[in-house]
């Protein structure tokens, strides 16, 4: 049984890095963030999709199905934003010439 719930979680994961490639691609405009961080939202989102599917239950978080899906791709492009637009501020800030 421990190697099932290892294949599950690997594919998980897998799927979450496709969320996030996928989350990238939505996403209109010049994007900020790097693909690291966009794959690691993506896996947030993933776990955000999950959890909402399983408590409207359709499933398990680990299982993969349409609803949990969508709303892992919804909730990765917010992260994404919310994240871009926190960089974003960051990177506004004048610097000092001399």
């Amino acid at each position: 049984m421990p190697a099932e719930r290892l294949l599950t979680m690997i594919g998980f994961i897998i799927a979450g890095l496709v969320i996030g490639a996928l989350a990238r691609l939505i996403k209109p405009g010049r994007q900020n963030l790097g693909i690291i961080a966009t794959l690691l939202l993506g896996l947030v989102g993933s776990v955000i999709g999950g959890v909402v599917a399983s408590l409207l239950g359709t499933g398990d978080i680990f299982e993969l199905n349409v609803l949990g899906f969508i709303v892992a791709v919804v909730a990765a492009v917010a992260l994404i934003g919310v994240a871009e637009s926190m960089t974003g501020r960051r990177r506004r800030t004048p610097t000092r010439r001399f």
